[in-house]
């Protein structure tokens, strides 16, 4: 596998570093309170009563019956998304699935995982979520109350994440212990914040997560989200103090179960060595599994190998539990 060598970008998306550079990048310092401001936060989601339901409608798969999902989270916010049940045998873990920043239009069909219920939320804003005045563009959508830490579009993201496992919890009470979590782009971001203080999830997957060191995530040059968020900054300042409390690496060292990371050397939407921040720091005293991926956010040579074998590898992981 090689690294791509042509783009359309004007800056370089492996931003000169190799993989050992990469492999050494460390999280940033944590920010004052941030414990204290999660934690607050999460007291407050278990206090919501998701109120699930779920609608059997058309499925257009063998392996999956697929039924509409909404229910309830923070702030009173109606979050819509999708349930799959397997159409043979027993359920036997759950799972929670993320979406990157483009939205999701249907569940993932081709999931690599058995016995398993899998509930696909889309997060405030965004998709079946959609809620004007909240922009439904990554551009804007990131950007939404970003000057107060409080009312900021991602903590509801997070919040929405939590009471996704409370409704798979109210839907499949047996399932208790044995749901996991999984999330690309912005939904590995969403994820690791969600991961490292809800106990009830007992694994994840992030795959080229962003939100990453906000020291980097912050300056180096991008397309999507970070670039929004830096041309924000850029214009009228100020979000440092918010996007400090929303480091998913400051989050990662928090994450206290085994973890399935799949992190690109070249990306142009999420900086690589805020991905491997986050994948780096992942407490030690945990087996972890972690994937090196050519490149994220592009497409490649051998990207069809390097995804069917972190197919093995995700399919394997969530199997194990």
């Amino acid at each position: 596998m090689s690294l791509p060598s042509e783009h359309p970008y004007d800056f370089d998306p492996t931003h000169g570093l190799d993989l050992s550079e990469l492999c050494a990048t460390r999280p940033d310092a944590s920010p004052p309170g941030f414990d204290d401001f999660w934690r607050r936060r999460y007291v407050r989601a278990l206090q919501v009563d998701p109120a699930p339901q779920i609608r059997e409608t058309a499925s257009p798969d063998d392996r999956w019956r697929v039924h509409d999902l909404v229910y309830v989270s923070t702030d009173g916010f109606d979050i819509g998304g999708w349930l799959l049940l397997p159409r043979e045998g027993a359920v036997r873990r759950g799972l929670v699935v993320g979406h990157g920043y483009g939205g999701r239009d249907q569940p993932d069909f081709d999931i690599p995982v058995q016995d398993t219920a899998v509930l696909f939320p889309c997060f405030r804003g965004l998709s079946r979520s959609r809620r004007p005045p909240i922009s439904d563009d990554p551009y804007g959508h990131v950007l939404n109350d970003i000057l107060d830490p409080e009312r900021y579009i991602l903590g509801g993201c997070v919040e929405d994440l939590w009471l996704a496992v409370s409704a798979g919890l109210r839907l499949f009470p047996e399932l208790d212990g044995r749901i996991g979590y999984s999330g690309v782009s912005f939904g590995g971001g969403i994820g690791a914040l969600g991961l490292a203080f809800d106990s009830r999830l007992d694994r994840g997957c992030l795959v080229v997560p962003t939100f990453g060191k906000m020291s980097l995530w912050l300056t180096l040059p991008s397309v999507g989200s970070a670039r929004s968020v830096q041309e924000f900054q850029s214009l009228h300042g100020g979000v440092r103090t918010t996007m400090a409390l929303f480091d998913a690496a400051t989050a990662a060292a928090r994450i206290a179960v085994p973890m399935l990371t799949g992190v690109a050397r070249f990306d142009p939407a999420v900086a690589p060595p805020c991905q491997f921040a986050i994948a780096n720091g992942l407490p030690t005293s945990i087996l972890h599994e972690r994937v090196i991926l050519d490149a994220g956010h592009f497409d490649y040579p051998g990207q069809e190998e390097q995804q069917a074998l972190f197919r093995q590898r995700f399919e394997q992981f969530f199997r194990m539990a």
